[in-house]
């Protein structure tokens, strides 16, 4: 009998070490993806409707790509860095309490799973089990919800989200620049609408989230972009002219 099996845990549920750290890429890698289409897309959909040159196109759409890449990738390096600190420095106080004080904190623990249900007893004989065994995990799990071994990495996730975004950023660009001229707007609406539905799609799943309202989500809200930054662009285009 596997591990797992031994104590009741199912091999197909998420249930194991390092799911914080494959959640967190992959989270910013659907939002690195959705951003990269729906953010080129309506660079290149905009400077198109203002022209029918291609270079103007390809040159904004790769400034978008490339400019976007990065920032996604700063801006989740950023926010996922903060939680990891703020993650390390509650271990650590959690840390400098179990060695100055464990009395207290053992009798916090009994009062942590009383506040779940448990009897008094059955509280007290599970505290001093977890205790024996990893006190600090234990106090880490009852009172943060977090787990030492896996703190979230924030250079995976900016990654994640560059390259995503990079890749959901190939679709417009591609679409746009290599249909023939009479419609490449229309196919470039049409690819991004599909890649948007997709990634709501994958996102839902991911968090468990209701799958036809996420991809109602992402579809109407890239539409809105996709309209409006036409709309300037042909609005521009026509002023010029």
């Amino acid at each position: 009998m596997s591990e797992s099996a031994e104590y009741g845990v199912h091999p197909d549920e998420p249930h194991r070490q390092g799911l914080s750290q494959r959640l967190n890429w992959l989270r910013a890698g659907v939002l690195g993806a959705n951003d990269g289409i729906v953010s080129t897309a309506a660079v290149v959909v905009g400077v198109a409707g203002a022209t029918s040159d291609v270079a103007p196109v390809f040159l904004a759409g790769t400034a978008a790509l490339v400019g976007g890449a990065i920032s996604m990738a700063l801006g989740e390096y950023v926010s996922v860095s903060s939680q990891r600190d703020s993650e390390r420095a509650l271990i650590a106080k959690e840390t400098r309490e179990l060695r100055e004080q464990p009395e207290e904190e053992f009798e916090e623990l009994i009062g942590l799973y009383r506040a779940q249900g448990l009897s008094e007893e059955t509280a007290t004989r599970v505290a001093k089990e977890l205790t024996a065994k990893d006190a600090l995990k234990a106090h880490l799990s009852a009172e943060l919800n977090i787990d030492a071994d896996d703190v979230v990495s924030p250079w995976h996730a900016a990654l994640a989200s560059a390259i995503a975004f990079f890749v959901g950023a190939l679709l417009p660009m591609a679409t746009i620049l290599l249909a023939p001229h009479p419609l490449r707007i229309a196919l470039t609406f049409v690819a991004v609408l599909i890649a948007l539905a997709i990634t709501g799609y994958v996102a839902a799943w991911i968090g468990g989230a209701n799958r036809p309202r996420a991809i109602a989500r992402t579809v109407i809200g890239g539409a809105l972009a996709l309209v409006a930054t036409y709309a300037v662009g042909s609005l521009f285009g026509t002023t010029v002219g």
